[in-house]
């Protein structure tokens, strides 16, 4: 008997063992990248000399960059389209929407898979396929044809039971989840959601849950595809794509969590990570400043719809600032048609594009020592643009009812309609444009600020360099190439995105690194969570960091070290972290030992101790490894 996660891996397995822990490579029959890792995904499809991308459909979506402060951004996205023109790829277009709401309504099709240079990848997952999350080098990888490489993954049931109540909702699954299983919970894990509870949630429900089921580190979390699945799948005009998928009976987990959705309350995750979970009740007398509603995670017509239930007839409180973005052009066209929009609009709040926006730090950041609720996936420190504001991630029904009160608030004690106008058909996919028919007449466009790919070197047998900076627990890929207006517009040049590394962290960490001909990186546990960006690989490589040294790696961001050539190590005694200073000289003797066992001994040439490191890698990694990363090698075994 076949979970549903085994029955789709089954049918994409090119090689290795469905069996957890064993090494696999997949198939993928769709990618998506977005703008702010896409410019550097497609430079590396065309350093491998791709004429047209192999997969069944490739999308380039623009939604993150769309703050147009000087011409980066706007050239990137001229790029983005001539290279998806030339290439075979779908160019979806800014004000589109975001890409995962809108792969959701447009491409997402039950027992398929999809690799999206985005960590919130697996909300498509939702509609039963796998969708995982990747660093843009492995996209690349697969719209040039070449399998996806993983561990499989344990596999997790999740068995709902009940139904909600009102005025809780999907968002108050996950993070349930997470308040019981941390960020680190899902690391070489699906969640894959089974039981009674499942057919009481929509496909927009099922999406907010498994789009944070990336907060918990899980390779994906994955519904099953049922009659709720063949209902949205109608309303698209996709109901061609449906098809019945569900684990076999008896199927057989290697987990098992429980939810019982009716004794669920509305909860908030507290500032800064998603998994500091605390009720609603116990935060009532906290006075909130601002509130933002949307999001890949909380900005689908149903979310926006019990939004607009809660104002209707209402105006926010004088105190808070309001700003709702659409999760995609059709949602705010629904929106329109409904009469929602103009409630919103009545009620107070400010309407933004539809796009990212606040949620990765592009505009609306919060006043000093602010308190913003957000129905986001993301509270991590400085994420929001302001370092001393308190961020909270809420439903979008908490965060309603906390604008008109002006204090965080339990929606199940405001009475408002649970039931709203049934979603309206309305298909224009005219800012989705298909790639050329003459590839060969289009000219790529590159603007002065998309430099060149930087290359590395060839992994030595020795790595000897100093600590250039030594790191708590759940340092996040934020913390290393941070996000926000700031930064973002500087993705397609790493030679100006390097000086951001760690910068709230450690100051002038670039000069550090230029000053010590590079360096080796020292952590605690869950070392880059959080977002896909490859960048928190590739800046890092740049400054000549050759390895990383830390309890425990982040499944998307190990593979990123590896696919840049710098080496991943854990340490075998975590109590040996402990010992280690800052600029202490550290050797790794030793690195091609690797290929015969997985630990290598390092020296602190500094305190003349020695202590013991071990590594997560195949033996294709450390191919990739010793030639420097995977661009290096692939040149030099085309």
């Amino acid at each position: 008997m076949e979970n549903l996660t085994q029955k789709i891996l089954k049918e994409h397995l090119i090689k290795g063992e469905l069996k957890a822990g064993s090494p696999i490579e997949i198939r993928m029959d769709q990618t998506l990248t977005q703008d702010a890792t896409g410019t550097m995904a497609y430079m590396q499809l065309e350093a491998m000399g791709v004429d047209q991308v192999k997969t069944d459909l490739s999308v380039s979506y623009v939604d993150h960059n769309t703050l147009q402060n000087g011409f980066m951004n706007a050239d990137d996205h001229a790029y983005l389209q001539s290279v998806a023109a030339k290439h075979g790829i779908y160019f979806s277009k800014p004000g589109n929407g975001i890409c995962h709401q809108v792969h959701l309504e447009r491409f997402a099709t039950p027992g398929k898979t999809l690799i999206g240079s985005d960590s919130h990848t697996p909300t498509s997952s939702a509609m039963g396929m796998i969708a995982i999350g990747a660093g843009g080098l492995d996209v690349a990888k697969a719209m040039a044809g070449i399998p996806y490489r993983l561990t499989m993954p344990e596999v997790i049931e999740v068995r709902l039971t009940g139904q909600l109540q009102h005025g809780v909702s999907a968002k108050d699954i996950i993070l349930e989840l997470l308040r019981r299983l941390t960020v680190k919970g899902g690391v070489g894990k699906v969640f894959e959601y089974t039981g009674e509870g499942v057919k009481t949630l929509s496909v927009y429900q099922r999406a907010t849950i498994t789009n944070m089921g990336a907060e918990l580190g899980a390779t994906t979390s994955i519904f099953p595809s049922d009659e709720i699945t063949k209902e949205f799948l109608t309303r698209q005009n996709r109901v061609k794509d449906w098809q019945p998928l569900a684990a076999d009976p008896g199927a057989s987990y290697d987990g098992l969590v429980e939810i019982d959705l009716s004794q669920l309350s509305p909860l908030a995750a507290c500032p800064n990570s998603p998994d500091a979970v605390k009720p609603i009740s116990a935060l009532s007398q906290i006075k909130v400043d601002q509130v933002a509603i949307g999001s890949c995670t909380n900005s689908g017509y149903e979310d926006m719809m019990k939004v607009a239930n809660v104002l209707k007839g209402k105006t926010i409180n004088p105190n808070v600032s309001l700003v709702i973005s659409p999760g995609s052009r059709q949602v705010l066209e629904k929106l329109i048609e409904t009469g929602a929009l103009s409630v919103f609009i009545k009620a107070g709040a400010r309407i933004l594009e539809c796009a990212c926006g606040p949620c990765i730090g592009m505009g609306q950041s919060p006043k000093s020592d602010g308190i913003s609720l957000r129905t986001f996936n993301r509270n991590f420190y400085g994420r929001s643009g302001t370092l001393s504001a308190g961020i909270y991630l809420v439903s979008p029904e908490t965060a309603a009812v906390s604008a008109l009160t002006g204090y965080i608030s339990d929606p199940t004690q405001l009475d408002y309609e649970d039931t709203f106008t049934a979603e309206p058909i309305f298909i224009d996919d005219s800012m989705i444009l298909p790639p050329s028919d003459h590839p060969e007449d289009v000219e790529i466009i590159r603007g002065p600020n998309i430099k060149p790919l930087p290359q590395n070197t060839k992994m030595t047998e020795n790595i000897d360099k100093k600590v250039v900076i030594k790191l708590p627990d759940n340092i996040t890929t934020d913390h290393i190439a941070p996000a926000g207006a700031k930064v973002l517009p500087y993705r397609s040049n790493i030679e100006k995105l390097s000086t951001f590394v760690f910068m709230n962290n450690k100051e002038h960490f670039d000069q550090i690194c230029k000053a010590n001909n590079g360096g080796i990186i020292v952590a605690g546990e869950n070392y880059g969570q959080g977002s896909s960006r490859e960048h928190a690989a590739l800046a890092p490589m740049y400054l000549g960091i050759k390895a990383v040294l830390a309890k425990s790696f982040a499944r998307i961001h190990h593979a990123n070290l590896i696919n840049f050539g710098i080496l991943p190590l854990e340490f075998v005694d975590k109590a040996d972290y402990d010992a280690i200073d800052e600029m202490d000289e550290l050797e790794v003797v030793n690195v091609p030992g690797l290929y015969e066992q997985p630990i290598i001994e390092v020296k602190d040439l500094t305190k003349n101790t020695s202590f013991k490191a071990t590594t997560q890698l195949t033996k294709e990694d450390l191919d990739i490894l010793m030639d420097g990363g995977a661009l290096n090698y692939i040149r030099n075994h085309q």
